[in-house]
């Protein structure tokens, strides 16, 4: 019997254009953890990466007709806008006449696999959380034709047949290495742990584990031993997709240093996520020494309020250091920051930017807009979703309500959310169009990127003072005049400088 694990297209979004809000970055190797389990369990399996092919909907349905899989496993990723195009293509397989076994894995159908069932009449099975072990085992019963409706983790729309949990995978060195498509990637993404010892509100993550152990991690020796394997296919540059690559406690850490301990004989550079209050000085050296190149820490917020509100349980003070402890080490961090939520104030806003400031985190016109514009996203699953829906605040944003919209708190808040995003956005848009000046790849020589970066963080200062105020002006008004202003600046750039950065 064949199996065919599925990465399905993908679609830009024009709305969400900059967010990647909607599905934890690990989850590009779930599709490749699926097919290698299927595979050790002995079943004969395909891996179509129809996202890193380049295939659209219409292309990616032929293919799935052209080989007749007996189980269609998805990797099923929200798309924003976009989603009901998953649905509308695994609908048109049923009209075609497919008859194969259905069914969807990952973190959207893990979190609102209610909705999606009773929502999707063709649909067999969800996989809920950790997919391996519940797909070989939907693998093995298909083939020899034995009743697969009361293996733990699947579940099916039938009422009659109760949904049963299926623990956590407690070793992760058991598992085989992910299958990873040939898709000419430069940097290999590496799970060295899974889970996230915290729980933030705006995070999917706790809910995907079934409030199991938050955090586990693979073996040093066991990690190491799969980068020598992709070191010998000629890479040498790896990025750490762990939600948390630093685990919890006295333990968490001695085993990150173990880890690092062991990487840097391989002499290879990475990158990784993590969050600060879990660095200290003796750690960051050794990260240093093992190779790290790239670091997001996941700041959030420079307002202790706002910390509070993001159940972050960590503070502004750790941040500032863990800031710090990078620098002397010659490590420029990105910085995961949400500017807005439904419960920020002005005062909260005017401390993010203070801190930002404070710690030259707008000095650099790509990472400034960012910084400033992005926003709590609400989505089903999380600890957000469910307080805002259980408060009556929460509104369905897309058909299925996995995503909500939830208002702000504050007016004021409101209206700067109205001019800051649009301005910012707006620059995002430009320095990603290959026919503007401020196209990201001339950020190195081209001094506009400072004077725009300047005006947008002095424009949105000074929409902060204004916030209050009874007599500020309307939000779409404020905002046309202040991007004719950015515009400006870009179009005056001399006609020499554009012509050399063109």
């Amino acid at each position: 019997m064949k199996t065919m694990i599925l990465e399905h297209p993908r679609r830009r979004s024009e709305a969400h254009f900059n967010d990647i809000a909607n599905t934890p970055l690990w989850s590009c190797l779930l599709g490749g953890y699926a097919a290698a389990a299927v595979a050790a369990s002995g079943g004969e399996v395909s891996y179509v990466d129809a996202a890193g092919q380049g295939l659209d909907f219409d292309q990616c349905r032929a293919r799935i007709l052209a080989e007749q899989p007996q189980l269609l496993a998805v990797n099923t990723v929200y798309i924003w806008e976009h989603t009901e195009l998953i649905f509308a293509m695994l609908t048109a397989l049923r009209q075609d006449g497919f008859t194969g076994h259905i069914s969807l894995f990952g973190f959207f159908p893990t979190l609102h696999y209610r909705a999606i069932l009773k929502e999707s009449p063709w649909l067999d099975s969800i996989i809920v959380g950790e997919c391996e072990e519940s797909l070989a085992e939907l693998s093995r019963c298909l083939d020899r034709g034995e009743p697969w409706q009361a293996i733990p983790g699947l579940a099916s729309a039938n009422p009659d047949i109760c949904y049963k949990t299926r623990a956590v995978i407690a070793d992760l060195d058991g598992l085989p290495r992910p299958w990873r498509p040939a898709t000419g990637l430069a940097t290999p993404a590496i799970l060295a742990s899974r889970g996230c010892y915290n729980h933030c509100s705006f995070c999917p993550i706790p809910s995907f584990y079934n409030q199991g152990p938050l955090w586990r991690g693979r073996s040093p020796l066991n990690v190491v031993e799969e980068i020598q394997d992709l070191q010998g296919q000629g890479h040498q540059d790896f990025y750490f997709v762990d939600p948390n690559f630093v685990g919890p406690g006295k333990a968490g850490r001695a085993r990150t240093l173990e880890l690092l301990c062991l990487l840097e004989p391989l002499k290879i550079t990475f990158g990784m996520e993590t969050r600060p209050n879990d660095l200290d000085a003796e750690l960051v050296t050794a990260l240093k020494r093992a190779g790290l190149t790239s670091l997001l820490l996941g700041i959030e917020s420079g307002s202790g309020q706002g910390l509070e509100n993001l159940d972050k349980h960590c503070s502004v003070a750790a941040s500032a250091e863990a800031l710090r402890l990078c620098r002397a080490q010659g490590i420029e961090p990105e910085v995961g920051f949400l500017m807005f939520n439904p419960e920020s104030t002005v005062t909260d806003l005017a401390a993010n930017i203070a801190f930002l400031e404070q710690h030259t985190l707008l000095d650099r016109l790509e990472r400034t807009a960012n910084l400033l514009c992005h926003r709590q996203i609400i989505m089903a699953g999380t600890k957000g979703y469910r307080r805002y829906a259980e408060q009556g605040r929460l509104t369905a944003v897309d058909a299925m309500a996995f995503e909500g919209h939830v208002p702000f708190h504050e007016e004021a808040v409101a209206w700067l959310s109205e001019v800051v995003l649009p301005l910012c956005h707006h620059i995002l848009r430009h320095t990603g169009d290959q026919d503007s000046p401020l196209y990201h790849a001339r950020a190195g020589n081209y001094s506009r990127f400072q004077q725009v970066n300047d005006h947008l963080v002095s424009a949105v200062k000074s929409c902060l003072k204004l916030a209050n105020s009874p007599s500020r002006p309307q939000a779409a008004e404020l905002v046309t005049t202040t991007c004719q202003e950015l515009d400006s600046l870009v179009g005056k750039a001399p006609v020499v400088i554009q012509a050399i950065c063109r």
